[in-house]
């Protein structure tokens, strides 16, 4: 019969394309993970995997079965955490995803105090993009998931944290015009790279009233959009979770609050009957009861 073994090994070929890759995932030899695939094969009858001595790739029914073994695989894995959350819920590993303009500036604050209310609780963080994010949350790579809206999150079960306006952040010295006319001034607003939801959230916070322009200046993080700005390189939308955090503390530039931009909402995501929603929203209520300030380095691992 069909083993959760072999389901295993397939969906980490699948995800890989490499059976060494794969078989290192399942913690195997290539040969073991290579007898479990063809073993699977003989016993459905069926090829799934077609591979050569350059690439490896799934046949149309392997796909197909892949996808029901992930399903499989995360409900058994529901199952085992099911019977661990009735143990106790509030032990044990947790998977965290962020996004990396919330995690960095909203955790280390926080993470005393989940400390002192689960100490039995170890949680590990990964950043992320939003999509990225909500991907690894369905397949259960990911038990629960930090990420700004709007977004589209499908089933998911959302629990609002706050929300987070912004502040317009402009050289020092720069008098903008009245209004959001500052905002839509051709060459002067830098954004994050797409990709980054923080970009679509910063565009959203004036339906209408701001456009960029495909040559205008992206960047990977908050902190090389602070440096530019600090320069005279134009200006951009902070959140103002990062600027209470000090992201831009140390640098050159003015900040002006932006009242009427609307803000961004902050949310905690799961699957929906995850066994441990209880803890979730535990989580959520300590999340809300962030301090002023904290510091703003958060580095990725284990806490």
């Amino acid at each position: 019969m069909l083993t959760l073994r072999q389901l295993g090994f397939l969906t980490a070929v699948a995800e890989t394309l490499n059976f060494s890759r794969a078989a290192e995932t399942c913690f195997v030899t290539q040969p073991t993970l290579s007898a479990g695939i063809k073993e699977l094969e003989d016993r459905l009858g069926v090829q799934l995997i077609e591979r050569t001595r350059r690439s490896v790739m799934l046949t149309p029914l392997g796909e197909q079965i892949t996808v029901r073994a992930r399903q499989l695989l995360l409900d058994v894995g529901e199952i085992e955490t099911l019977a661990g959350a009735h143990r106790n819920p509030f032990e044990g590993d947790l998977k965290l995803g962020s996004i990396p303009t919330i995690g960095p500036y909203l955790l280390p604050r926080a993470l005393p105090a989940i400390h002192a209310a689960f100490p039995h609780l170890r949680v590990y963080l990964r950043e992320e993009m939003t999509e990225s994010l909500i991907e690894g949350l369905t397949a259960g790579r990911l038990d629960l998931v930090l990420i700004a809206l709007p977004f589209e999150t499908g089933a998911l079960e959302i629990l609002p944290l706050f929300e987070d306006g912004y502040q317009l952040a402009t050289p020092s010295g720069w008098v903008p015009p009245e209004g959001a006319e500052a905002l839509t001034q051709s060459g002067h607003l830098m954004l994050l790279e797409k990709g980054h939801c923080l970009q679509r959230h910063a565009l959203a916070a004036y339906p209408g009233r701001i456009s960029t322009t495909e040559d205008s200046f992206a960047a990977t993080s908050l902190t090389t959009l602070i440096a530019m700005v600090s320069e005279g390189l134009g200006i951009t939308l902070l959140p103002n979770l990062a600027i209470e955090a000090g992201v831009a503390s140390a640098s050159r530039v003015q900040l002006t609050p932006l009242p009427d931009a609307c803000p961004r909402q902050v949310v905690l995501a799961w699957r929906p009957g995850s066994a441990r929603a209880q803890l979730f929203e535990k989580l959520g209520v300590l999340l809300q009861h962030r301090q002023p300030s904290f510091p703003a380095d958060l580095p990725q691992g284990q806490f």
